[in-house]
């Protein structure tokens, strides 16, 4: 529940009062200042509450975009403002010492002129005297004002009039940068449908879960190995991703963003993946093809995509002097119209990459389906990846402890680590990620030039589990630091991959796949944590899961000690654990801190 205190004498013919409630706002009316602070004295602790002015004209997205988005303790827009309750004690305190000042005796006289400069003092009050940041939305063509006479007020309501609120509404609903594929086919006809879900009730949150469940029927039917299987496969696979863009745009239409949903939305969006890929290899083994290690190689490759782009984004999101020729000449080729669209597109982003799959899946076979994906994922990683060293070698930048902090975070290292950290000292200042890439190489030739069964990648695990600790020893801040986290999932994920192929029984992939998958889920909630401001998953969690060194040497261990049909139910086993632990400790952090009302977010940036 939300309450708006109407400051001022009515206006006649206004609609204020009834678009309020609209919004969902209790509404009270206070004629003067006093009476405001009375009024916002008697509204409970826990409710938004906004002060806004009786002479305001303007559109009803205007106000929603104002005064209704939870992502920000307080926003404004002219003529009104509003805060959540962490920032009530602020406003309070600001309204008190405006109503307070000069212009407080000519409150009940002026008050046409003067309500409307109490909401709008009251909000540059909150951010100069109380410190509270205060959001001021970008409205464009929509119109916001407290018109001083007829006149203006008459010219006010004419330039309302012109402008199609509701059309501005569902064009800013749309992602401001996003894929060619989600801009072109997807978005022109989802953002109706996210209008369509708004006026239903139904809530983004809901449309998340109806597009993960639309991906699981899809890899239900891509797993039964028939070609109509695959084409229902293809074809529900692309309506799970026009729902994926439809929760997005209706969090944006709707302003219902929640901690919640931005954890649902970018985990589902996985799961999916994901989930696609065993479908798929379930069903090329109906047809007596076995591509397991590719769906577990696709699954590897696009998780390490993601690291790359999480670590370098954190490393460098507050960095001071942040400033490159590479970063300045991208800049050029995106004033050039149709590089911006080729670029995006060869990063492969979620829209192109499902897009791919579906139509790959419908017309050809799952081990095409996986090749293709394989090889244009690998390009698509060359390409970002060396953009970003490029950035990194040229720029010239002081990286903030916060940022060294998020890497050691996205790290994952173990108690094994933690241990050997205090018995080697990391060799010369930015040599980390040389370091990580030196333990990784001695780990995947021995693990790659010996049979199963062999001690060799024990040995190679111990190398990795030495040079790892070396790696993360000295703060993180060098200019290519950002690669040790990937680094570290390519070592551990591509361990797996290659014992359990080398296993050679009927099993041991599915199993690695499952591992590979709760690891994984853990690697991605870490970032999401961090994300939301929140920090890492807690230390306990870490180290009940062995940490990246810890868990690679298992592998490497019970794969030397047991025979292969053992091995697969000991990686089943870790699967299963792991992803008990992870899932039940995520799953209560995010419901718990939903509860407790942490801050909204939504994720804008680039596309997954």
């Amino acid at each position: 529940m939300s309450t708006a205190i109407v400051t001022g004498q009515p206006v006649p013919g206004s609609s204020l009062e009834g678009e309020l409630r609209a919004l969902g706002f209790d509404v009270r009316l206070a004629p003067d200042a006093a009476q405001a602070g009375a009024a916002l004295a008697a509204v409970p602790a826990g409710q938004r509450v906004a002060l806004v002015d009786a002479g305001f004209v303007g559109h009803t997205h205007a106000l929603r975009l104002g005064l209704t988005d939870p992502r920000f303790a307080a926003s404004a827009v002219p003529g009104a403002v509003s805060v959540q309750p962490a920032a009530r004690e602020a406003l309070t305190g600001a309204l008190r010492d405006t109503a307070q000042g000069p212009s407080a005796t000519d409150f009940g006289t002026r008050a046409d002129t003067l309500a409307g400069v109490l909401a709008d003092r009251v909000a540059e009050r909150l951010a100069a005297a109380y410190g509270t940041d205060v959001h001021h939305p970008e409205l464009g063509e929509l119109v916001a004002a407290v018109p001083a006479d007829p006149q203006a007020r008459n010219e006010a309501r004419q330039a309302v009039a012109a402008v199609d609120d509701e059309a501005i509404r569902l064009r800013t609903a749309v992602k401001a940068r996003d894929g060619f594929f989600t801009t072109y086919c997807i978005s022109p006809y989802s953002r109706y449908i996210a209008r369509w879900c708004a006026r239903r009730g139904l809530t983004p949150n809901q449309v998340t879960t109806a597009s993960l469940f639309t991906a699981l029927i899809a890899a239900g039917c891509a797993a039964t190995g028939t070609r109509v299987g695959f084409v229902a496969a293809g074809l529900l696979l692309l309506f799970s991703f026009v729902l994926d863009c439809t929760d997005g745009q209706l969090a944006r239409y709707s302003l219902q963003y929640s901690t919640l949903g931005a954890w649902l939305d970018a985990t589902f969006d996985r799961a999916k993946e994901y989930a696609y890929y065993a479908g798929l290899a379930l069903g090329a083994a109906r047809g007596g093809d076995d591509v397991w290690a590719l769906a577990l190689g696709a699954m590897v490759l696009q998780t390490c995509r993601h690291v790359v782009d999480f670590s370098f984004n954190e490393a460098n999101h507050d960095a001071t002097a942040n400033t490159s020729p590479t970063a300045a000449l991208s800049d050029k080729l995106d004033s050039v119209g149709w590089t911006v669209w080729v670029r995006r597109m060869i990063v492969l982003p979620i829209g192109e990459r499902w897009a791919l799959i579906a139509v790959l899946t419908a017309l050809t076979t799952p081990r095409i389906t996986f090749i293709v994906l394989l090889i244009g994922c690998a390009l698509a990683a060359t390409y970002t990846t060396a953009g970003r060293v490029l950035r990194s070698l040229t720029r010239r930048a002081t990286r903030t402890d916060r940022a060294a902090q998020a890497l050691a975070e996205l790290s994952d290292s173990g108690p094994l680590s933690e241990l050997l950290q205090r018995a080697v000292r990391g060799g010369p200042r930015h040599t980390a990620p040389a370091i990580a890439a030196l333990g990784t190489l001695v780990l995947v030739l021995a693990t790659a030039l010996s049979d199963y069964g062999s001690w060799w990648p024990v040995l190679g695990a111990a190398v990795y589990a030495l040079t790892s600790a070396a790696a993360v020893s000295r703060p993180l801040k060098g200019p290519l630091d950002w690669l040790v986290p990937p680094v570290f999932r390519a070592a551990e994920y591509g361990t797996i991959l290659l014992i359990a192929a080398k296993a050679d029984v009927n099993g041991a992939l599915p199993a690695a796949f499952g591992l590979v998958a709760a690891v994984a889920y853990h690697h991605y909630d870490t970032v999401y944590r961090i994300r939301g401001g929140t920090g890492a998953p807690p230390h306990w969690l870490v180290r009940a899961i062995g940490g990246h060194e810890g868990r690679t040497l298992v592998v490497t261990v019970i794969a030397a000690l047991l025979t292969d049909t053992d091995f697969t139910v000991a990686l089943t086993v870790c699967a299963v654990a792991v992803a008990l632990v992870v899932l039940v400790e995520s799953i209560r952090y995010w419901v718990t801190a939903h509860k407790r009302g942490a801050p909204a977010v939504h994720d804008e940036g680039e596309p997954a």
